[in-house]
């Protein structure tokens, strides 16, 4: 089983910056994806980005060159910095680990952290 907790949403100005941590704990295979997601009210889930253990990188088209994901492997944590933020960037932000372990596939979710940017 694996545990995710997030932290470091909040609310923030237009134009302003934010850092979500989310770490990880419990039983972690050595190869991994960890990913942020976020949901507005109203609208389905979308990917934000993600990183793999060996620090591949994807971001969705409307976030890059304003957020930035990382990771420590060492503490099973996962960054993203956001900055530029806009108002449609309000959601909430939730943190995933993609992992193989003993053959079995599995997605394990974090509760979710609120990012609220006002205009």
């Amino acid at each position: 089983q694996v545990q995710l907790v997030e932290s470091g949403g909040g609310l923030v100005q237009a134009g302003g910056s934010l850092r979500l941590s989310c770490t990880a704990s419990g039983i972690i295979s050595g190869s991994n994806t960890m990913s942020w997601h976020r949901q507005a009210p109203g609208k389905q889930r979308e990917l934000v980005a993600s990183i793999t253990r060996g620090g591949n990188k994807n971001y969705a088209d409307f976030v890059k060159g304003r957020f930035t994901i990382s990771r420590d492997n060492a503490k099973n944590t996962v960054y993203l910095q956001m900055n530029s933020l806009k108002a449609e960037d309000t959601a909430v932000y939730y943190c995933s680990l993609d992992q193989t372990l003993y053959g079995v596939s599995r997605s394990y979710w974090g509760q979710g952290t609120q990012v609220t940017v006002s205009a």
